[in-house]
């Protein structure tokens, strides 16, 4: 299973490279790279965050993979922190580790993911966030689940599921999975689409406190906005480093 798992970790690494999915390399960092993820995990991922059809761009001003941050609308790519010597080994970190389960865990930590999207036609949308969609449902259709079948749920903080994991933070975790363990879920629906904003509607308990924490309600209230699945995981982690009384 790992082999089959760590194709989710390294198929869009042209991303990083500022390749074209036509033009990508095939090995990085002595690692094959760029493959073909099975079972249309990929696919179905990118659904979740941005349209399928004829892509045209939403910001005519931004033509590279350094993500747009939602909260700020600034590039999250700072030239300080991320020079390219700095993104290229850092992306080899990422990408040779030869345990699926420990690549799984080295990207919901990985700064530099989250500073570059999923599409240049999309730019808010997070490559990080895009990347562990796609190993979460590729792990559950293996498991015999489909799409139909699968529920968003809320753990407590400190709980990773291997795989399954699509964020996590200090104060709640946040995966894919069929079994729910009695735990706030909410279905993803029938077929995969930009639905967030939906689905957290859904839920049937929320992670935020909405009474009493006014940042948790300003946070809240945009989620119940956000349709791109991708945008909205990098929005809360985006708001959790930002808001003064973290």
């Amino acid at each position: 299973m790992s082999d089959v798992m760590l194709t989710a970790y390294r198929h869009d690494v042209h991303k990083f490279t500022g390749e074209s999915h036509d033009d990508a390399r095939d090995e990085f960092a002595g690692v094959s790279v760029n493959q073909s993820v099975p079972m249309g995990a990929d696919g179905n991922a990118a659904a979740l965050s941005r349209p399928q059809q004829k892509q045209e761009r939403t910001v005519p001003t931004h033509d590279n993979h350094y993500r747009l941050s939602l909260l700020t609308g600034e590039t999250a790519y700072d030239p300080d922190t991320f020079s390219r010597s700095t993104i290229q080994s850092e992306v080899a970190d990422l990408i040779e580790i030869k345990d699926a389960r420990m690549a799984h865990e080295r990207w919901l930590a990985s700064d530099v993911a989250a500073a570059f999207n999923e599409s240049v036609y999309h730019p808010y949308t997070s490559l990080k966030y895009h990347t562990l969609l796609v190993a979460a449902l590729l792990d559950n259709y293996r498991a015999g689940h489909d799409f139909a079948d699968l529920r968003l749920i809320v753990d407590p903080a400190g709980k990773i599921v291997p795989y399954r994991t699509i964020f996590a933070s200090d104060h709640f975790a946040i995966r894919i999975d069929e079994r729910t363990e009695g735990n706030p879920s909410a279905r993803l629906g029938s077929r995969p689409w930009r639905s967030w904003a939906a689905t957290w509607n859904r839920l049937t308990a929320h992670p935020l406190d909405t009474d009493d924490k006014k940042y948790d309600m300003t946070l809240d209230a945009n989620l119940r906005r956000i349709q791109s699945w991708s945008t909205a995981l990098q929005y809360i982690e985006d708001y959790a480093d930002w808001r003064p009384d973290r």
